[in-house]
């Protein structure tokens, strides 16, 4: 049996995106990742991948553009 090929897609996030991830992952199990605004420990797995996206969009990694919130 061949193996079937995937499809190259576009990607989503550029790969400076998924090691800022990557990197706030570590700090968060290492319980060293502070939150921005407060400076709280952050321990939430979500808010860890927040952060992550957030430090690549401003370093100009390729990240999707922020969801709007409706009023």
């Amino acid at each position: 049996m061949a193996a079937k090929k995937k499809k190259a897609g576009k990607r989503k996030y550029g790969r400076k995106a998924s090691e800022k991830v990557e990197k706030a992952m570590h700090e968060r199990k290492r319980g060293t990742l502070r939150s921005g605004g407060s400076g709280k420990k952050v321990t939430s797995r979500k808010q860890a991948i927040a952060i992550g996206l957030s430090e690549a969009r401003r370093s100009g990694g390729k990240v999707p553009k922020k969801k709007k919130k409706s009023a």
